[in-house]
């Protein structure tokens, strides 16, 4: 059996600069982050003393491009990477992909690894309700490949190659053991003893398409009269450059089975709730890890911190996921609502892949142009 390596591939307009990528996301493992590498074959009778430099800008849109009047912008854009790739010594260590490429292009291919730094913000997009946004809102990354003097020229789009690229965060490989439970309870004006709500779920971390299963153990030690139950999976975004928050309900169950819960019952129930993008398209505010045109966009994960760091303190867009549930005991008794956080992210595909090192042997280079795929897919998942 022959394994193939995956490469991606794009040139320039006047084809005179193709660029290979081996990996297109930005890993960020809380500790450091993963660089993006790959090779830029280049003809140096084209350079002519000129060089190749590779430049990755982050694009922060929080509101939307026809609301821009009168010189308003709702859009930043910041570069955070501008180095030479082409000519260089040599001297830096190849990846096995970096190695094959080179043996197989020739003596015009270069190397080149491009480091992200770490409080950069993670890729995400937020819906914006309808078709007719001509730019996405979010944070969007893009990794520019380009021949210049100087690297603080303005790059021209027929001598430049352009990558979308992402910033994306995996779950940590070691499973957390706790295991989220929360205990609220509410008293009522001019009646006598509490409703108590026990909320606990089998875990802290669930994958993107994974069932969540809620337990509720409920108590009624009041006079009122539990008339319905709703459980919600929500999620929290803060975009940080405006300091603004919302929520929006990803996932929804309501239910009277074992209703009404009268005075003095006791109720134990288990409820399933699978929060996916699917059946939120078209939603004004839902973060997503892709474009909302992307058939394979899933629900943006959420945003985790390096230990002894606040997760409030990171850039961009924060995304956080808690479980609601609610009681409702009629309009004079009001509801009873409980929230536990719980995170939703991607299993690291790296942690199940064997080692390159391990096949070096008998692995191919198979290259697709760069243009043929979505914005929202990850080489990751391939």
């Amino acid at each position: 059996m022959v394994n193939a390596v995956k490469v991606f591939k794009k040139t320039a307009p006047n084809g005179k600069v193709t660029a290979y990528l081996s990996r297109r996301d930005f890993v960020d493992h809380v500790s450091h982050t993963s660089p993006v590498d790959g090779v830029v074959v280049v003809d140096n009778d084209y350079l002519r003393g000129r060089r190749v430099y590779a430049r990755v800008a982050v694009t922060y849109r929080y509101g939307r491009e026809e609301d821009e009047v009168m010189g308003l912008h709702f859009s930043k854009e910041i570069e955070l990477v501008n180095i030479q790739v082409a000519p260089n010594d040599g001297q830096e260590q190849l990846t096995d992909v970096q190695e094959r490429l080179i043996k197989k292009l020739g003596a015009n291919a270069y190397a080149f690894s491009v480091d992200l730094p770490q409080s950069a913000p993670c890729s995400v997009t937020i819906d914006s309700g309808d078709d007719m946004s001509t730019q996405p809102l979010g944070v969007i990354y893009d990794l520019r490949m380009y021949v210049s003097d100087r690297k603080d020229e303005r790059p021209h789009r027929r001598n430049s190659v352009c990558f979308a690229v992402r910033k994306v965060q995996f779950a940590p490989t070691e499973p957390s053991a706790r295991q989220p439970q929360t205990l609220v309870s509410k008293s009522f004006t001019l009646s006598p003893g509490k409703l108590n709500l026990e909320v606990s779920l089998e875990r802290d971390l669930y994958f993107h398409g994974q069932q969540v299963e809620v337990r509720l153990n409920i108590n009624n030690a009041s006079k009122k009269t539990v008339k319905n139950m709703k459980a919600q999976v929500v999620q929290h975004v803060e975009v940080t450059m405006t300091n603004s928050h919302f929520s929006r309900v990803v996932s929804s169950l309501e239910s009277r089975e074992g209703c009404p819960i009268t005075p003095g019952a006791n109720l134990t129930k288990t409820f399933s709730l699978t929060p996916i993008a699917s059946t939120n398209q078209k939603r004004f505010g839902i973060a997503l890890d892709g474009q909302v045109k992307d058939q394979d966009a899933n629900l943006a994960s959420s945003t985790v911190a390096a230990a002894g760091k606040n997760v409030n303190d990171a850039l961009g867009i924060i995304v956080s996921y808690s479980l609601r549930v609610k009681l409702n005991c009629g309009a004079i008794g009001g509801e009873l609502t409980a929230d536990l956080p719980f995170k939703l992210m991607h299993p690291d595909p790296n942690a199940q892949k064997p080692s390159l090192r391990k096949m070096q042997s008998t692995d191919n280079v198979d290259i697709e142009e760069f243009s043929r795929l979505r914005r929202g897919e990850s080489v990751a998942d391939e």
